[in-house]
């Protein structure tokens, strides 16, 4: 690689895709959200009639993912986040998007967002930000994103599908979400976006900085 990789993980919600678009727009960088990938997977199988959770159709989505699929406008919303928390616990679907996101960052380095950049997409990062917030202010924001889209979805409703996606992503055995060891952990439950971004900014810069 000829540029530095940022890496973003946390949970659904917590600010990390607008910190690392912002990060990488400030920095020079290409930006990839890697949870993209796993949506456009779910949205695949589903299109086939298939289920995600099936490890066989979810693999061949994964191997057949082109880059125009992420630029679909269905990949977000309850559904969307199902399909993606199915597929994403399944090791072979991992695998066969593992050289996708290291591809991208070959050539100017980048900064990726995601819940396993740290600790297996690129564990040797340059900077490792652990992005987080509570779940009532996760869920608050989700809520708020799908009610400025026109979605009916109850906040009670959002809380629990974020909870049990939580639960998912900590409990699967391939790639669960975790802060790699030498990630800096970043609580945004109480910064608006600018001071996140911010304090984001700052950490960054300080691993950038040549020893």
């Amino acid at each position: 690689m000829t540029g530095p990789v940022i890496a973003i993980d946390g949970p659904a919600a917590a600010g990390k895709g607008t910190l690392a678009r912002r990060l990488a727009a400030t920095l020079g960088l290409p930006y990839l959200d890697t949870g993209l990938l796993y949506r456009a997977v779910g949205r695949r199988v589903l299109d086939a009639g298939g289920d995600p959770a099936d490890p066989a159709g979810a693999a061949a989505a994964a191997r057949a993912l082109r880059p125009a699929d992420l630029e679909r406008t269905d990949l977000r919303g309850p559904v969307a986040d199902a399909a993606a928390a199915a597929v994403a616990s399944i090791p072979a679907v991992r695998a066969a998007l593992l050289a996708f996101q290291r591809d991208f960052a070959v050539a100017r380095g980048a900064v990726l967002d995601g819940r396993d950049i740290g600790t297996v997409i690129f564990p040797d990062a340059t900077a490792k930000l652990f992005v987080t917030a509570s779940l009532d202010a996760r869920a608050g924001r989700r809520y708020a994103e799908l009610a400025a889209k026109g979605g009916a979805v109850p906040l009670a409703r959002v809380t629990e599908d974020m909870r049990a996606r939580d639960a998912m992503d900590a409990a699967r055995a391939a790639a669960p979400l975790r802060p790699a060891e030498d990630a800096v952990l970043l609580d945004t439950t109480a910064l608006d976006p600018d001071a996140a971004f911010a304090a984001a900014l700052a950490l960054v810069e300080e691993r950038l900085r040549p020893a």
